[in-house]
């Protein structure tokens, strides 16, 4: 029975989209690793330690925004089979898996230097809180890509020791790069969200004017990234990556029209994977060739 709950809870929080942002999170990690000269001591471990960190700050908030808004997805005809109002899962087995890994991230953090324990709340207050900001703000999607954007910003500070500005171009990228796809993804809800009195910038500027920030922010990344590249100098692989990247993005716009959000799932959950993943490959393989002096 408790593995059943644990299976149908992780398919609630979606495990598998921790793709999204772990790769970015990875690519912190990697150039923070390039910064100091490629030490080998503990390298290993600390990367192990950064991917239980971003899994358990991914899980405990993916869970609060389940708990938080289970009631709201019980009256919305696209979520209303979601495990908490369809009752699959009970609101008690849920906070109990939000705090287990709310846990594991506090202990994960400890594992990776004082400076990371210490900060350790603000990024749970950080991910924790963007559940809330639909409430209030049509800006709630920036908020959604901060909390996965801290991710490279964090595995920096724990492979270094120390925050470096130049890192906080990843962090942008991944803020705004998060915001566009949710806004995208939010346009199936328009109609609800104006019916709930839920805020977000679909119910706001109408499907349209939505798709349209959406682009003008995923340009905003891309502009991160030529910056990001540029501090840390990196290669043609790099370039690569970011020409990769604005190619997908072109393809997940053209899925998605004002009057036609069949293909929405598409562009979300697969375009967005492939971003991430063939962005670290590209930057991890420029890193790696730099290294070898290839």
């Amino acid at each position: 029975m408790f593995l059943q709950r644990l299976r149908l809870t992780l398919d609630m929080i979606k495990f598998e989209h921790s793709v999204f942002a772990l790769p970015f999170a990875l690519t912190g990690a990697l150039l923070a690793w390039r910064n100091a000269g490629f030490p080998a001591e503990g390298a290993a471990w600390k990367l192990v330690w950064i991917v239980v960190a971003m899994v358990g700050a991914r899980s405990a908030g993916m869970a609060f925004n389940r708990i938080l808004d289970a009631a709201i997805d019980g009256r919305n005809p696209r979520t209303k089979m979601r495990h908490l109002p369809a009752g699959l899962l009970s609101a008690g087995f849920a906070w109990g898996f939000l705090l287990f890994m709310a846990g594991v991230l506090v202990a994960a953090a400890a594992m990776l230097g004082p400076l990371c324990l210490y900060l350790s709340p603000l990024a749970l207050a950080i991910v924790l809180g963007y559940s809330y900001t639909k409430r209030f703000t049509s800006w709630s999607h920036l908020v959604l890509g901060f909390a996965l954007g801290i991710a490279p910003a964090a595995a920096w500070i724990a492979v270094a020791g120390s925050l470096d500005p130049r890192i906080l171009w990843l962090t942008a990228a991944v803020t705004f790069w998060t915001a566009g796809f949710d806004m995208i993804y939010s346009c199936q809800d328009f109609e609800f969200d104006r019916r709930a009195g839920l805020h977000s910038l679909p119910g706001r500027m109408g499907i349209a004017r939505a798709l349209t920030m959406a682009r003008v922010l995923h340009l905003a990344m891309l502009v991160c990234l030529v910056m990001l590249l540029r501090n840390f100098d990196l290669g043609m692989l790099g370039v690569g990556g970011i020409a990769t990247v604005a190619a997908l993005l072109v393809y997940e716009h053209s899925l998605v029209k004002p009057d036609d959000l069949s293909r929405v799932n598409a562009a979300f959950f697969t375009v967005n994977g492939y971003v991430s993943v063939l962005f670290f490959v590209f930057w991890a393989a420029d890193v790696w060739y730099a290294r070898n002096g290839v």
